[in-house]
């Protein structure tokens, strides 16, 4: 049985320490500053398997004296972005595989340093964007012999959109006003650049529905590093419904509210309600030759609330806790494989679907598109999509 401790018993925390304690498989700590709401946690999941704690785990010391007591194979933070150099330095002390879901760039950099001839895996940017998403884009990458464009979109939306901004908070505000304000990474005519957020406003149709996108920080992951080199444009965008991204750029360009997130945040969590009733939208569109032709492969999947263990979990809530915990999964019951920092686009698309948690993103895990591999092309084009599918 593996032994792991969950930081943050927030909206992720929650689940991901209940798809891994009812699994049978794992036996979880889950940890929080505020002691109460782990155990009500635990109350909640039931499971023999899952104990709580009150832990401070951005406190490296009490970290670490914690992990020296009751020694587990893995840490997983489900933390605020900023308190998770402090909780890879504890794991690297402490000699256990690390996980986070930290989408600032900042953050993982040093993550990457820690790992520097680490034993065990330093694994950042689990979850969903980045974390599943860049693991369908790099499955659709080894389908081409060139690269030309590689697009990378999602989206976390409410079903039912009836403010000015069209968005209802999902998840994180902090991580939400950090992908709307920080610099952006992106490939154009083969070269790494820093790309302003909030620009880059385009429109794009899924499954009959007109929605915008635009840069956002942190998406794509360490994918650019990876294949960036052969590949004319890379970019990240998030997907919303027409008109946020201006009622975005007014509040936090027009009226500086980019230099006063602390103001920000108290505003975004007063006046946009919370949701479970949301659509989480990934879309990953590649372009390059195969067979000497030019094509186009895409990945498209719409996930909704699903209720497990009895309880109705939001989208945005399954897709992040499934894209971790498959994770999870696969560095630990594959024992010495992975080590040192290990990117998202390491692990294959086959393998994620396949797995026992990552089985939420599958065909049959949501309506619509759920899993699709929307193709067009000639008969070799056709058979490189049913094996992603398979």
């Amino acid at each position: 049985m593996h032994r792991v401790l969950i930081l943050g018993a927030g909206k992720i925390g929650a689940l991901i320490s209940g798809l891994l304690a009812e699994s049978g498989a794992y036996k979880v700590q889950l940890a929080d500053i505020d002691g109460r709401a782990a155990e009500g946690v635990a109350r909640a999941h039931g499971s023999a398997h899952l104990s709580a704690l009150t832990l401070d785990g951005s406190d490296s010391a009490a970290l670490g004296r914690q992990l020296a007591a009751a020694p587990v194979d893995a840490v997983i933070s489900s933390l605020p972005f900023h308190c998770n150099v402090r909780v890879a330095q504890a794991a690297r002390e402490a000699r256990v595989h690390y996980f986070d879901l930290t989408e600032d760039v900042e953050v993982t950099r040093a993550v990457r340093a820690i790992a520097t001839g680490a034993p065990q895996a330093f694994v950042p940017q689990c979850g969903l964007a980045p974390g599943f998403i860049s693991i369908a884009a790099a499955e659709l990458i080894t389908h081409f012999d060139e690269l030309r464009a590689v697009k990378l979109r999602v989206g976390a939306l409410p079903q039912h959109p009836n403010n000015v901004l069209k968005y209802s908070l999902t998840w994180s505000t902090e991580g939400l006003i950090n992908e709307y304000g920080n610099p952006c990474q992106a490939v154009s005519e083969g070269r790494l650049l820093e790309v302003a957020p909030l620009e880059g406003l385009e429109e794009i149709e899924i499954d009959g529905m007109r929605y915008e996108a635009f840069n956002t920080s942190g998406g794509l992951g360490s994918l650019a590093e990876t294949h960036g080199g052969r590949v004319e444009s890379m970019n990240y965008k998030t997907i919303r419904y027409p008109g946020h991204c201006e009622q975005m750029r007014l509040l936090m360009n027009d009226l500086k509210l980019n230099h006063d997130r602390g103001t920000l945040k108290r505003i975004l969590e007063s006046a946009v309600p919370q949701t479970l009733q949301d659509v989480v939208i990934v879309y990953v569109a590649v372009t390059g030759t195969q067979d000497g032709q030019l094509r186009e492969e895409n990945y498209v999947n719409k996930i909704y609330p699903q209720v497990i263990a009895g309880r109705l979990w939001s989208a945005i809530q399954v897709t992040t806790a499934a894209g971790i915990t498959a994770v999870v999964d696969l560095v630990l019951e594959s024992r010495g494989r992975y080590r040192g920092f290990v990117a998202q686009e390491q692990f294959r698309l086959t393998d994620i679907l396949a797995n026992r948690f990552g089985h939420h993103y599958a065909p049959g895990g949501s309506k619509h598109l759920s899993g699709e591999l929307v193709v067009a092309g000639k008969v070799g084009h056709q058979r490189r999509a049913e094996a992603v599918n398979a």
